[in-house]
C-alpha cells in the first residue's frame, strides 16, 4: 500500500461535524467532542558499544499503548452511559466489556471516518458543572478504556 496517495495530495481535509458512539447492545449516542483516537509505542533506549569503544544509544520499540477515549455531549434524558458505567461499579466487568465504534459524520450526515475498538469499558462518567447563574449547556463526559483501536473508514 503506498504511503502517499493522490487523494492525500489533492483532497480536502475532512470537516468533523458530529460523532456517533455505537457499543454492542449497550449504548448508542451522538457526541460533540471525541479525543484519544490513537496509539503510541513506548521507546526503549538500548546502550551499545561499537568499534573503538564508541558508545551509542539505539532506540527500539517498546510496549504498545492505546489512548483512552474521552467523549463529551450535552446532557440529555438518556441514561445509557450511566447504566453502562454502573455495570463496572457493580463488579460486572466481563459483561461490561464490549467492542464498539466511533463514527464521524460530515454536515450532510454522511459517515466519513470510523474507528473500531475492542473490549472497551467506561472507566469514568461525569455530569455537568452546575451553576444557577449560568445559561451554558450542561456537558457530560465519559472515558472509555480499551484493548485496541483501528481506523476502518
Amino acid at each position: 500500500m503506498p504511503l502517499v496517495t493522490q487523494d492525500a495530495l489533492t483532497g480536502d481535509p475532512i470537516v468533523s461535524f458530529n460523532f456517533e458512539l455505537q457499543i454492542e447492545g449497550k449504548l448508542t449516542g451522538y457526541f460533540t467532542e471525541v479525543s484519544g483516537l490513537g496509539s503510541e509505542t513506548e521507546v526503549t533506549e538500548h546502550k551499545i558499544v561499537g568499534q573503538g569503544d564508541r558508545e551509542a544509544v539505539r532506540k527500539v520499540p517498546g510496549r504498545l499503548k492505546w489512548g483512552d477515549l474521552t467523549l463529551k455531549r450535552g446532557i440529555t434524558a438518556n441514561m445509557d452511559m450511566w447504566a453502562w458505567r454502573q455495570m463496572i461499579v457493580d463488579g460486572q466487568i466481563s459483561s461490561a466489556r464490549s467492542n464498539g465504534s466511533i463514527i464521524m459524520y460530515d454536515q450532510a450526515g454522511t459517515a466519513v471516518a470510523r474507528w473500531d475498538f475492542v473490549a472497551g469499558w467506561p472507566s469514568k462518567v461525569s455530569g455537568p458543572t452546575l451553576a444557577s447563574d449560568s445559561s451554558a449547556v450542561g456537558v457530560e463526559e465519559m472515558t472509555i478504556v480499551h484493548e485496541g483501536i483501528e481506523r476502518s473508514l
